[in-house]
């Protein structure tokens, strides 16, 4: 089988994310192992390059964990949010900003940083449509939109999906 091969330099701020990252965050899987200690061996200078294989994909079971905060339950792989047992209903885009909000859970977002990971493309300078979302996913999932207790406003930045509830990740 022939294969494709890219390259791709990672500085060492994107080092030390995903090695922060990582251990809390992907699945608990050999690979991620191998990964973790690939990119030790970069940072001791122990190695210069790192080469990262995608496994068998017809065997691989992608791991989609339901994230749950508090009454809110976020299944990526039905996509589907309940509150209190409670189906509701999101838009694709709706869905898919919270989602990115809550598996960051804790980070701050601009609205250009929401859009470019939601939309994938560039940024349109229009801060209105992502905040009409926000408005919009706020009315559907807090209990009380107006003391927002998901999707916190960080003002003159921009949002994060709260890290004061209790977060379970179940696989």
């Amino acid at each position: 089988m022939k294969k494709n091969i890219g390259f791709i330099s990672l500085d060492s701020a994107l080092i030390q994310w995903l090695q922060e990252k990582l251990p809390i965050s992907a699945p608990d899987t050999a690979g991620t192992k191998e990964l973790i200690e690939g990119l030790e061996t970069l940072i001791n200078g122990r190695s210069d390059l790192l080469m990262v294989e995608l496994a068998d994909t017809e065997n691989v079971m992608p791991v989609t964990p339901t994230i749950r905060c508090g009454t809110l339950s976020i299944d990526p792989k039905s996509r589907k949010v309940l509150r209190d047992g409670a189906e509701i209903l999101l838009t694709p885009k709706e869905f898919d900003i919270l989602y990115f909000l809550a598996r960051n859970r804790g980070e701050v977002f601009t609205k250009e940083q929401i859009y470019q990971a939601v939309w994938e493309s560039e940024y349109l300078l229009d801060d209105s449509n992502i905040m009409a979302f926000i408005r919009k996913l706020r009315k559907k999932i807090e209990p009380n939109p107006d003391a927002p207790e998901y999707i916190l406003t960080i003002w003159g930045i921009g949002y994060k999906f709260s890290d004061k509830q209790q977060h379970i990740i179940d696989c």
